[in-house]
């Protein structure tokens, strides 16, 4: 086993979860898996891949900056609980 149920209690009680006795040896077995997969994976020669940041090649995907014409202000102001006329008015935050 690469991690012990004592080691899962203590991650449990830092983040402050409390679990059964059968969610602790499911969580136990469950991350061990984890864990040998990761081994596993460790085992491959990735030496000449190069790294990536996305699984599939994208290039830019952002739309161009372009000006274009916004709501008007009648219009966005016309559902606000209160306005001055130019924005929202909300209470003040202390």
């Amino acid at each position: 086993m690469k991690i012990s149920r004592k080691e899962v209690e203590h991650v449990a009680s830092l983040a402050r979860l409390k679990f059964s006795d059968e969610e602790m040896e499911m969580f136990t077995r469950q991350i061990n898996d984890i864990l040998i997969y990761m081994d596993k994976l460790n085992e491959l020669d990735t030496k000449d891949v190069p790294p990536t940041f996305h699984a599939m090649e994208k290039e830019n995907a952002f739309r161009n900056d372009e000006i274009r014409p916004s709501l008007e202000i009648e219009k966005v102001l016309s559902n606000a609980p209160a306005d001055d006329g130019e924005s929202f008015v909300v209470p003040k935050v202390f």
